[in-house]
């Protein structure tokens, strides 16, 4: 009798006993049902008739009892800001969780479809996007459940280039404004024409996994440093290796239909898919997405056998900075430069100019023309447990996300970029000094020490995450 009483109260003790934290991942399919679709991420027209492969919005929610957060990704070239808050206004009204501790970072698929709301299929697909992207949050928040959590990271090197080359003497041509950079955005594979990178490339794809107490699999969240792939087939719409990947990872943890896996894009601005030097063997369309999804999954299988233990007690924490920042202006020299170079209508004249003088003399117009001084942006730095994850809202140079590991207070840090919205690229001050495609007025926005202010305010929010 006394034995059976201790078992009962043991049994009620433990049936009230609160989970210290909790996890839920859901994932919407946001595939265009719409066509025919312009596919941005270029200086010209491309358009897909269908979609090769899904278009998804991934999410994981996680609380701690204290702290609700929600970590998302989609399938998109970079969601700009006015979007990303539509959603998360509906996820958050149904949710609870604040607007403030929602993260949606974009994959970067230079093959995904458009969010611009012009009318027509593209206008369509706007409002299934902000409707699917909270909906994959509100799922996932009503999938909470007790749950634990790791992290781990792993090198893949053999597939992230550094494309910012220096040339050899005499190789260097002109830019699009008619003046020499000291380096080139993919230069070509000629070894007569190439010398020497740029700058490193960070090789380690670093994941979060998120398992029940059963320990099965509850999602896993990877981060890469790599721009994408392309090679996708023509015509189509495409999530790139980011799909790829969140299809096949479930193989590789033994995930059932519930499991969710996403890739998120980290520091890639000035990184890519192609073995400068090297001349690959020709690729059928989409084999070289695939070749990188499941090397990428097997490298984040290899990080995922490195969790001795997933850990049960996870201590969460948010921040949200907004930082403004000031647009840069050209000179008065160079609009007047500009202005000639628009007024060229010549077609054989037009030839004769610096390749895409006149896409970028139209930017310089435009950024003469802007009548906003200033630009406000997000900044996120999240905690999870003794992980931090940096969240930067561009196309972020590898230095920086490298510097931020360095730097970190945390034994183990993730940066995220393209992370609630796109605001062109994100040089180092010392890359801005060698020119090339990602420095040009016109590709690069903002005043050219951003990269040092927001290094100081992530560095400064991730120790106070650490208190």
């Amino acid at each position: 009798m006394i034995a059976r009483l201790f078992s009962l109260l043991c049994l009620a003790s433990t049936l009230g006993a609160a989970e210290p934290f909790r996890a839920g991942a859901a994932a919407v399919d946001m595939t265009p049902k719409v066509f025919p679709l312009n596919m941005p991420g270029g200086f010209s027209s491309n358009m897909a008739e269908s979609a090769h492969d899904p278009i998804w919005a991934r999410a994981m929610v996680l609380d701690d009892g204290s702290t609700t957060l929600a970590m998302v990704v989609v399938d998109n070239l970079g969601a700009g800001p006015d979007v990303l808050d539509q959603a998360k206004a509906i996820a958050s009204a149904k949710t609870g969780i604040p607007v403030e501790r929602m993260l949606i970072s974009s994959t970067h698929t230079h093959s995904g479809p458009p969010l611009n709301n012009r009318g027509g299929p593209a206008s369509a697909y706007y409002q299934l996007f902000v409707t699917s992207v909270a909906d994959a949050i509100i799922k996932a928040h009503a999938a909470l459940k007790p749950a634990a959590f790791g992290a781990a990271s792993h090198p893949l090197p053999d597939e992230v280039f550094n494309r910012r080359w220096y040339l050899k003497p005499g190789k260097m041509p002109l830019n699009p404004f008619g003046r020499l950079d000291k380096v080139k955005m993919n230069p070509g594979t000629s070894p007569d024409v190439l010398d020497h990178p740029a700058g490193p490339t960070d090789p380690d794809i670093t994941i979060i996994s998120l398992q029940d107490l059963r320990r099965h699999p509850i999602a896993l969240f990877a981060n890469y440093s790599l721009h994408y792939v392309g090679g996708g087939p023509k015509g189509q719409i495409s999530a790139d290796y980011f799909g790829e990947f969140a299809r096949v990872m479930p193989s590789r943890v033994r995930g059932d239909e519930n499991f969710v896996a996403m890739m998120s894009n980290g520091t890639s601005g000035d990184i890519n898919n192609i073995p400068f030097g090297v001349t690959r063997p020709p690729r059928e369309p989409f084999e070289q997405i695939r070749i990188v999804a499941q090397k990428a999954a097997d490298t984040a299988w290899t990080a995922f056998q490195k969790i001795e233990k997933h850990q049960r007690e996870v201590q969460l924490g948010m921040l949200q900075r907004e930082i403004t920042l000031k647009y840069r202006r050209p000179t008065a020299e160079d609009v007047a430069q500009a202005k000639a170079v628009l007024a060229v209508k010549d077609k054989t004249a037009i030839e004769q100019l610096p390749r895409l003088a006149q896409n970028y003399a139209g930017s310089v117009v435009r950024a003469a023309e802007r009548p906003e001084e200033t630009i406000t942006v997000k900044l996120q730095a999240i905690r999870i447990g003794d992980l931090a994850v940096c969240c930067i809202p561009f196309e972020t140079f590898v230095e920086i996300g490298l510097d931020l590991k360095k730097r970190s207070s945390f034994p183990q840090t993730m940066v995220v970029g393209l992370a609630n919205g796109r605001h062109g690229y994100l040089p180092t001050t010392a890359q801005h000094k060698l020119g090339g495609y990602e420095t040009w007025l016109g590709t690069n926005y903002v005043q050219e020490d951003t990269a040092d202010i927001l290094t100081t305010n992530l560095l400064e929010m991730l120790a106070e995450l650490k208190k």
